[in-house]
């Protein structure tokens, strides 16, 4: 259409003027490395309703995710439908950003199940102009926005740090996530090459558990029958696998508290309040809190922006994180996630002393 790049460029200089005179605060609110494409989807200057999708809800970190999802929404001006839940289906999960596309949204906000199978539903937002950003889980294929999400990496090496320097020999347990998922895969393959590293007389034997509550009780149990002497356990996400781990420990009489004989040291993933309650009695000694609320904070905060036009560039931001481009060349904002034992478990900045 004629004139249309002018527009764009008349646009994108009337962006930047603004932003002198109002400062940073609204452009470089997530880094210092923002600029404005001069142009917003469906030239709504970044209006319109957003698709908010979860994984699962069985979970008590993603229940608590979609609490806080429309509390951030609003603070973010960001207009959300009613979350979706996908149920821990792949498939289903690709439905419903389907749903999402032909109810009109705007702006999509899904945590992917499966990194490699998300890649259909993101065809389907990009052929439509729909931006996307993911929460927890970074696709192996596709195009979004911005993932945004912890350091998987991290996870496995801080759990092998603190299971290393209280077990100075003897088998741990891995119970490990999906590792269709890049969490999985990345929390498995830090934990295990850390341990092989840094602490080579641990033994690590492995349950792939795919994020399943039964399956990590029904294979823990298997485990601890031709294992009875194990020292350590390194659960992946607390969410699914906190209950059934303590109850098989318990079914078997070994479940045994912090400083006790036969203690066994347990490590887990997420920051739920029922892990921070386990480290308090003494049943688990250390948890990383994976930020349920920041996921929902930057989720709409990177929705926004790409709605608008805006696009980001690799380097430090302003809420203690750092914006990496991945080998396949999407960008992740790796939020802060701290380790928590008995020592700061009561700090109330962690999120998880803030929700019952």
């Amino acid at each position: 259409m004629p004139g249309t790049t002018a527009r764009k460029q008349n646009r994108s200089r009337m962006v930047r003027a603004v932003c002198a005179v109002a400062g940073a605060s609204l452009v470089l609110a997530a880094c210092g490395s923002t600029k404005d494409t001069g142009a917003s989807s469906a030239e709504g200057g970044g209006s319109g309703q957003v698709g908010v999708i979860l994984p699962l809800l069985t979970s008590p970190f993603w229940q608590s995710y979609n609490d806080y999802v429309p509390k951030m929404a609003e603070s973010q001006g960001v207009d959300t439908l009613k979350t979706v839940n996908s149920n821990s289906d792949p498939s289903q999960q690709i439905t419903d950003i389907n749903n999402q596309l032909n109810q009109g949204v705007k702006g999509l906000v899904v945590a992917p199940l499966d990194s490699a199978a998300i890649e259909a539903g993101l065809d389907q937002a990009e052929r439509k102009g729909v931006p996307v950003v993911a929460v927890d889980v970074a696709p192996d294929k596709g195009r979004v926005a911005m993932v945004v999400r912890a350091n998987n990496v991290a996870y496995g090496e801080k759990a092998c740090q603190y299971l290393g320097e209280q077990i100075p020999s003897g088998k741990v347990v891995q119970i490990m996530g999906d590792l269709a998922s890049v969490n999985g895969r990345d929390r498995s393959e830090a934990f295990r090459a850390c341990v092989k590293k840094n602490f080579p007389k641990l033994k690590v034997l492995e349950i792939p558990a795919k994020w399943e509550s039964d399956t990590a009780a029904s294979k823990l149990d298997t485990l601890l029958n031709a294992n009875p002497d194990i020292k350590g356990i390194y659960m992946q996400a607390g969410g699914v696998y906190l209950a059934p781990t303590l109850q098989t420990l318990k079914s078997k009489g070994m479940l045994k508290k912090a400083g006790q004989d036969g203690h066994i040291t347990i490590v887990s993933n997420d920051g739920i309040p029922q892990e921070y309650d386990a480290i308090r009695k003494g049943e688990i000694d250390a948890t990383v809190s994976q930020p349920a609320d920041l996921y929902a904070k930057y989720g709409m905060y990177y929705i926004k922006a790409a709605m608008e036009g805006k696009t980001f560039e690799p380097g430090p931001t302003d809420h203690d994180s750092t914006i990496v481009k991945l080998p396949g060349g999407i960008l992740e904002d790796q939020l802060p996630a701290p380790l928590v034992t008995k020592d700061n478990v009561d700090d109330p900045k962690l999120w998880g002393n803030t929700v019952r």
